[in-house]
């Protein structure tokens, strides 16, 4: 009889090529050569009988057929892990509350929450999207969230205090993304003064927009306000003006301004899981540890 089915080690670098968009960024996820990894793909296909990239100058991209595989191999992956963990006793079960930024890969959060659900079935899942400035003033408020994931600005500052700090006590870095100029893709070239879509004052990085402009003496007008990224997004795309955001907020209908229209270059973002509590139960610790996999 015939084996049917997949070889694990190859959906993961299969899920890990398609999620990073290259077989080089691929390859760096799962720790091996470019080489390797192009032969578990061809194996891969050779296995499913079809193709399931599409290769081109910018990358890859699945084919219709790799789309399908890619939601079954997230699924066995996840239940493969949870598997693993409920037999070393790490199965997480329980209710945990998680506070994340909007910021943090708006197009992606959905998908990342629904793995660590599959992977952990008996664990029940509280989301609250809130600003980072409230995921980080509320850090010591256990009744808001258990933990944390919040967005902050690489400046000068932020490496010194980085430098400065032990190892107890400090957040995790998860991720770090470019901040970029953004406009509607259909809109005309923008020009002085700058037609601005900011966030309420109380976001960081939205003040932190304003203050480089005034410093770089760059003409601007407020031209429209939003609530929240999603707020943010729709007004861009509606050409209302231009605004800052990270790489992974981008989206359909919002590119990146070109880099010779006057406007000052703008420093990276990082997104920070806050550390543990003094006190905090094993399932939060456990889930942290969890995350910062996922959240990478």
């Amino acid at each position: 009889m015939s084996q049917r089915g997949f070889d694990l080690a190859q959906l993961r670098t299969f899920v890990a090529v398609a999620e990073s968009g290259g077989v080089s960024a691929g390859a760096e996820r799962v720790f091996l050569s470019q080489s390797s990894v192009s032969e578990q793909l061809k194996k891969l296909e050779e296995r499913a009988g079809q193709p399931l990239f599409v290769r081109g100058r910018q990358g890859v991209s699945p084919t219709p057929a790799g789309e399908r595989l890619l939601e079954h191999a997230r699924r066995i992956i996840a239940m493969s892990e949870a598997a693993f963990d409920d037999l070393q006793g790490r199965s997480l079960d329980g209710e945990l509350r998680i506070a994340i930024t909007d910021y943090y890969r708006p197009h992606d959060i959905a998908r990342i929450l629904k793995t660590f659900s599959e992977q952990h079935p008996r664990l029940k899942l509280h989301v609250t999207v809130l600003p980072s400035a409230a995921i980080d003033s509320g850090a010591d408020d256990h009744a808001s969230f258990d933990i944390g994931l919040s967005a902050r600005l690489v400046t000068g500052q932020t490496r010194a205090r980085r430098a400065g700090a032990g190892a107890s006590g400090a957040s995790i870095v998860v991720r770090r993304e470019k901040l970029l100029w953004v406009s509607c893709a259909d809109a005309a070239r923008p020009a002085a003064p700058y037609p601005l879509v900011l966030l309420p004052s109380t976001c960081q990085l939205q003040r932190f927009v304003v203050k480089l402009l005034d410093e770089h003496k760059v003409p601007y007008v407020v031209s429209h306000s939003a609530s929240g990224v999603a707020g943010l997004q729709l007004a861009l795309k509606a050409g209302l003006g231009i605004s800052c955001l990270n790489e992974s907020s981008l989206g359909g209908g919002v590119v990146a301004c070109a880099a010779n229209i006057g406007l000052p270059p703008l420093p990276a973002i990082e997104f920070h899981l806050l550390p543990g509590r003094p006190g905090e139960s094993e399932l939060v610790s456990n889930a942290r540890d969890a995350l910062v996999r996922l959240f990478a």
